[in-house]
């Protein structure tokens, strides 16, 4: 089901100023600055309406961490979410441009969670496990910093195992069944909760560059 437009949304973003930030390439190389610390920065791409971010920001004070959204609708209905989470910020932006907003290494880790699959394979350029946008990360993460990947959709699965073998990187991590493995404590996205509840298989990748 497709979230339905909020009126006047640019205006209302504003209110989150602060939160979400504009022009965030003003801050390419500075963004422990805005923090006010040095910790590590975690970075959710496709973030939707923020479930993840705002938990694992919760759970983690000693991270900071950038939810990064296209959608303004979605980002809108996602700050309106955040409350007192101080290490927590969020840009309505391009993934494809994130080089442009982040410095090589200023990444530590990159979280993908239930991206759109883009089934035909004339969007395959769009699947963020693709060359295009796996070369975009390598511009930003920290040489030793990881992705981690979540979906329940089997060919997005197997398509971003094949990329990402292919682009050079190391598995630490991989799991077909995510929710039924003996794992605990595990943080989930709006969508990880409905598709687990109708019995969906969650697939997990984690891996860095070798």
């Amino acid at each position: 089901m497709r979230l339905r437009k909020v009126k006047n949304v640019e205006e209302k973003i504003k209110e989150f100023d602060g939160l979400i930030i504009s022009e965030p390439e003003k801050h390419k190389g500075n963004w422990n600055k805005l923090f006010g610390n040095d910790n590590p920065i975690h970075l959710e791409i496709g973030m939707g309406k923020g479930k993840f971010i705002i938990e694992k920001a919760k759970r983690e004070p000693n991270v900071n961490f950038i939810g990064c959204e296209l959608v303004q609708s979605i980002i809108y209905k996602a700050a309106k979410s955040v409350k007192d989470v101080p290490n927590l910020l969020m840009i309505n932006y391009d993934a494809l441009k994130l080089g442009e907003v982040f410095d090589k290494g200023e990444i530590g880790k990159i979280y993908l969670n239930f991206s759109d699959p883009w089934p035909k394979s004339r969007h395959e350029k769009r699947r963020l496990t693709s060359d295009s946008f796996l070369n975009v990360y390598r511009e930003i993460k920290a040489s030793d910093g990881v992705i981690e990947f979540k979906t329940d959709n089997r060919g997005l699965f197997e398509y971003s195992v094949m990329s990402l073998n292919n682009n050079g990187f190391e598995f630490l991590d991989i799991s077909f069944d995510l929710h039924n493995d003996g794992r605990e404590n595990i943080v989930t996205t709006e969508y990880e909760d409905r598709f687990s509840a109708k019995g969906n298989v969650i697939y997990f990748i984690k891996v860095k560059e070798k």
